[in-house]
């Protein structure tokens, strides 16, 4: 497994787009010139390219077709390797595996608040936050242990936050398991790892910052 990350570049953002949008097909191209923010226009865009990067270096894959399953979630065509990107704030990452994963990362916002998503927790979630010596960044790790879950579990908003309960990095999805781990890549950044493999617990994880 290996994990790509890097920070997004305002100096650097139309030599992103000369270097790598043609490289892409029309329609991925079209949908990031759509974008009225340089900073939502590449972020979406190095996700890629990581990817692209990742499959290149790591697995020696050089062309790849990537397709939808009926439930949205992207799978690289004629290919056993699974991916998943992540982008929040300036940090975008993408996880590339040899099974199921999801990965997803957040800026750790002092300004939110907490109580305002208890809906989504369920009881002992809400109480741990609750009680935590750092109720915001105990939060986001609540936050991205969930949302990795799901992307790992491929099943999106149709499944309730508040429907399961991750307890010492594992969980239960409609009789399947999955388990999640934490990675570190900056203090202003929570980032979570999933996948139905339990080797993922203990798993030494590559983390890469390419340059591009």
């Amino acid at each position: 497994m290996v994990i790509l990350y890097t920070f997004i570049s305002e100096e650097k953002h139309q030599y992103f787009l000369d270097q790598y949008l043609n490289s892409f097909p029309e329609s991925f191209r079209l949908d990031i010139l759509k974008y009225r923010r340089w900073q939502d226009a590449q972020l979406s865009l190095l996700g890629r390219v990581l990817l692209q990067l990742g499959l290149k270096s790591h697995y020696h894959i050089d062309e790849v077709q990537i397709l939808r399953f009926p439930d949205n979630k992207p799978y690289l065509k004629d290919h056993p390797l699974h991916f998943n990107i992540s982008h929040s704030r300036e940090l975008v990452i993408c996880a590339i595996g040899e099974f199921p994963i999801g990965i997803d990362v957040e800026f750790i916002d002092d300004k939110i608040n907490y109580v305002d998503f208890q809906f989504q927790m369920t009881r002992r979630e809400f109480d741990k936050i609750e009680r935590s010596e750092d109720q915001i960044r105990d939060f986001f790790l609540y936050w991205t242990q969930k949302e990795s879950v799901m992307k790992a579990h491929g099943g999106g908003m149709m499944i309730p936050l508040d429907s399961f309960e991750i307890v010492n990095d594992e969980c239960e999805i409609e009789c399947k398991k999955f388990f999640t781990k934490e990675i570190f890549i900056d203090e202003n950044y929570q980032i979570c790892i999933a996948s139905d493999d339990k080797s993922i617990k203990k798993k030494a994880l590559f983390l890469v910052t390419p340059e591009i």
